[in-house]
């Protein structure tokens, strides 16, 4: 290949890849941006996640302890809960 035509090529070739550059780096940010919100999403259903949890960690060793509590009429306990609100 010549080395006469390439020189043109080049030179044509660094203002378009110059060119082209600007709308890569906004469409990447645009993503990362995407990413970060998906994230943030994703940590607080971790989040409300966890919560729920934990308050059926709670009740259910609160029902373990009135099945385990022999000292304890079942009857009423069972009543006293169902009469209470829930968390």
């Amino acid at each position: 290949m010549d080395i006469g035509i390439l020189v043109p090529i080049i030179a044509v070739s660094i203002p378009i890849v110059a060119l082209a550059r600007r709308p890569f780096e906004a469409w990447i940010a645009a993503k990362e941006r995407m990413a970060q919100a998906s994230t943030d999403a994703t940590a607080e259903k971790a989040a409300q996640y966890a919560a729920k949890t934990e308050r059926l960690e709670q009740r259910v060793a609160v029902l373990e302890r009135i099945l385990t509590d022999r000292s304890t009429n079942l009857a009423d306990e069972i009543d006293r809960l169902r009469d209470s609100p829930l968390n």
